[in-house]
């Protein structure tokens, strides 16, 4: 059965910390981090039609021909990726969205606790953050500001065990 995980929220919110943890968890996984594709591989603006977005979808699709758990996270917003993130979505037999709703002022504060936190400020946060950037789709997940990182991890887990029985 293929499997999709999807994580995303505006930068410092946590989603890399949490793909990480669940890559490392579960064998066998594929993890596909937007900023290492965006940024790191091409290079590219984050504007519609940037050529990160087939690459990512590229990406994933290897992980469903080899039957791999594909966990794609980045601020991945609607405007840019919600198209590629729907057609993945129909694909794989099962896929699981998450969302990091939180505000401003905690993507701030989270921020701060980076080692990334010197590279840029509030300010920047201030004009990429996205408010309430969600799917829409049936079954995402919201993640409050009150879930730690193992919370998330294990919500998680828990729903993609569920789908194993």
């Amino acid at each position: 059965m293929s499997k999709l995980i999807i994580i995303r929220g505006n930068s410092g919110s946590g989603k890399t910390t949490v793909a990480q943890t669940l890559h490392q968890q579960l064998p066998g996984s594929l993890l596909i981090d937007q900023d290492v594709v965006r940024r790191d591989m091409l290079q590219a603006h984050d504007h519609p039609g940037n050529l990160s977005i087939d690459l990512m979808e590229t990406i994933a699709r290897f992980g469903l021909a080899h039957e791999q758990i594909v966990i794609l996270e980045g601020i991945l917003s609607k405007a840019v990726y919600g198209d590629m993130l729907a057609r993945l979505a129909k694909d794989f037999d099962r896929s699981q969205a998450y969302y990091y709703d939180l505000t401003l002022a905690e993507t701030v504060q989270r921020h701060q606790t980076r080692d990334k936190a010197g590279s840029f400020g509030p300010d920047t946060l201030a004009k990429w953050f996205i408010p309430h950037d969600v799917l829409g789709w049936p079954g995402e997940v919201m993640i409050p500001a009150s879930w730690k990182i193992a919370d998330t991890v294990r919500c998680i887990l828990q729903k993609i065990k569920v789908g194993d029985k």
